[in-house]
């Protein structure tokens, strides 16, 4: 039934058919004794009183509740997780309840957390069926508890059940509705980690999340809502995460985000569906959250999504803490639902250069994407000025606009491209599918983070192995790779008395320059190569060279090693300074990991260097011989 709106001068016009869910049993979830709490049933009341006084539900379809089948929420939680929602608020729980509660990160647990749980997912399954079948052109679930932090067998954060996923894999698996691809926006301020680990292998979900991070400090405090978590396998690219290392975000770094990486995205992906995490805890005066958007912000966020899937959208709240910010909020985003320009028009006198045109005109432009390579390599260094460059990168592997792509060439890559190297490595790029992923992108196991991969990905021409009167040695406490451990270095001056195994691939300067970058994890934007030719000379000529640009990474120093075949043979170490710094102790000497000695393994027994005992005797051999 389409929804009908008589204005003030007595005329009615057609309005979008939205529909809107609200129930008030989703209010009997609140803490034990009734202590003051953050996530508390006051938000959901305050969104619907906001709301009914607007005369906003007059003018949509309200939806009853309706709570959840196992079945449905089994696709994403385990069976254990399931029961324990199901029956916590039994009475045979009222002893236990409150230490199973203290078990889970930020969750509180009372006689009507079941209910509302169950409602919650049920909620959000009913007005996404509703909107996939056409019944509406979208529409809003006002429900609590959150979810998008509950993980397959975990509550945490205020979350039980995660209500989009298990929305999302409903509308995937109920092949008569026709639902293939969706697109999940969270603009939550939290990382949506349960959403993004229900999906990290699955194509036909784009999870788009843009949080706080705080270099993995913020809650949920983990490295899961890091730039370089893009997904795996068929997966791979079907996460992008935007994280903010610092507050005070407002509407115009959210909207830059938007037209610069979501939109051009959502385009070529062109879900059939989308769901917004629509929390609002990074708007204005929320206590938890620390940012700055405003209603106008979140309004014109949504907009441009009405421009996808034939406006077929649904908001799922989820956090926001300061009632009068989510009620605006929410307010906000409902007007553009009912494709009211009431708002837009009130705030444009204060809001200028947030205006719809110019807002438009961002979104159609096409701005290059920086070539700039991410990696979770050995290095610890990061530019938090450029991170939203960083974040950029790895969606060039999508090819969102292959317009985009070949603006952002430049010539020193097709000059570089001309000129072969040999690429010495001697720790866990021995092993050649480690180091592909260096050159194709991706992970193999023991790593616990993905590599962006080389612009040009193209394997190498060669492979060959050396040694070299250089010393092998293990130091860091742990890297972002790998774990806890140490990782390989090579002294950059050479010893008669010392030898080193490496594996030489035959690749391109412009892809050594890839490598180095990846290796540094720096921000360096590539407009200039890292190591050009005159680099190449001069390394020639004093045996290395110490690149300036990533002098906060572990290996910026390029080692002249000789020739092969008429080809100059380069290693990337540490520097003589940092050398020191080893022997001093200002940086530890460790042992490497576990997993990281076994990629050393493999590579030289597959190598054909080394017995596999041979191996683990020159590994131990390097991390215990005093430097």
């Amino acid at each position: 039934m389409e929804a009908v709106e008589s204005g003030s001068d007595g005329a009615s016009r057609s309005q979008r058919r939205v529909g809107i869910l609200y129930d008030e049993r989703m209010c009997r979830h609140h803490t034990p004794d009734d202590e003051p709490h953050p996530e508390n049933p006051n938000r959901i009341r305050a969104i619907w009183n906001k709301l009914q006084a607007a005369g906003i539900t007059q003018r949509c379809e309200v939806l009853n509740a309706k709570e959840a089948e196992d079945k449905y929420i089994l696709s994403v939680h385990g069976k254990s997780h399931v029961d324990l929602i199901r029956n916590i608020s039994s009475k045979q729980f009222n002893s236990r309840r409150n230490r199973i509660a203290s078990k889970f990160n930020s969750i509180y647990l009372n006689e009507g957390s079941s209910e509302a749980a169950y409602l919650a997912a049920g909620s959000v399954i009913e007005v996404a069926k509703r909107v996939a079948k056409g019944e509406l052109d979208s529409a809003f679930a006002i429900v609590r508890p959150p979810g998008h932090h509950a993980e397959h067998d975990e509550a945490m954060g205020f979350c039980l059940y995660n209500n989009v996923a298990i929305a999302t894999n409903f509308l995937l698996n109920e092949k008569e509705l026709g639902i293939n691809k969706i697109l999940i926006v969270d603009w939550d301020v939290h990382h949506g980690n349960g959403t993004q680990k229900t999906f990290w292998k699955d194509p036909r979900v784009l999870f788009f999340s843009v949080h706080r991070h705080e270099f993995g400090s913020f809650y949920p405090a983990s490295d899961d809502g890091d730039y370089t978590m893009i997904g795996e396998g068929p997966g791979a690219g079907y996460n992008i995460n935007v994280p903010w290392e610092n507050g005070r975000c407002g509407d115009a770094d959210y909207l830059a985000v938007w037209d610069h990486i979501l939109i051009p995205v959502a385009k070529q992906f062109n879900p059939d569906m989308i769901l917004i995490s629509a929390g609002f805890d990074a708007a204005v005066g929320d206590p938890l959250g620390g940012c700055r958007v405003t209603p106008y912000g979140y309004a014109m966020m949504l907009k441009k999504l009405m421009d996808f899937a034939r406006g077929k959208i649904v908001l799922a709240l989820e956090g926001g803490y300061n009632l009068t910010s989510i009620s605006n909020s929410a307010l906000a985003c409902m007007e553009v639902l009912l494709d009211d320009k009431t708002v837009r028009q009130e705030l444009k006198a204060f809001w200028s250069v947030l205006a719809d045109e110019l807002a438009t005109k961002l979104t159609s432009q096409k701005a290059p994407i920086p070539q700039i390579l991410i990696s979770s390599s050995d290095s610890e260094a990061e530019d938090v000025e450029e991170l939203l460059q960083d974040v950029i990168r790895p969606l060039s592997t999508l090819r969102v606009d292959e317009d985009h792509h070949e603006s952002a060439s430049v010539s020193w890559r097709s000059d570089l491209s001309k000129i072969d190297i040999w690429y010495a490595t001697f720790g866990s790029n021995m092993w050649n599918p480690r180091f592909l992923c260096y050159i194709e992108g991706g992970q193999v196991d023991g790593m616990q983070k993905p590599c962006s991969g080389s612009m040009d990905k193209s394997p190498p021409k060669e492979i060959l192995w050396k040694t070299f009167p250089h010393r092998l040695f293990f130091g860091r406490e742990s890297t972002r790779t790998w774990g806890l451990g140490g990782v390989a270095f090579l002294h950059p001056e050479s010893k008669n008395e010392d030898i080193v195994h490496m594996c030489l691939y035959k690749i391109t300067l412009e892809q050594f320059n890839d490598v180095l970058l990846q290796e540094n994890v720096s921000s360096y934007d590539m407009s200039s190569p890292l190591f050009d030719l005159t680099s190449l000379d001069c390394s020639k000529e004093k045996k290395s060279i110490n690149l300036e640009a990533v002098k906060n990474g572990w290996y910026h120093n390029v080692v002249y090693l000789g020739m092969e075949q008429d080809i100059p043979i380069l290693a990337m170490t540490c520097n003589m300074s940092d050398i020191e710094n080893f022997k001093s102790g200002k940086v530890p000497l460790r042992a490497p990991s576990e997993d990281y000695a076994n990629t050393l393994i493999r590579g030289l027994v597959e190598g054909g260097q080394l017995s596999e005992e041979e191996a683990m005797s020159y590994i131990k051999d390097a991390a215990t011989k005093p430097l």
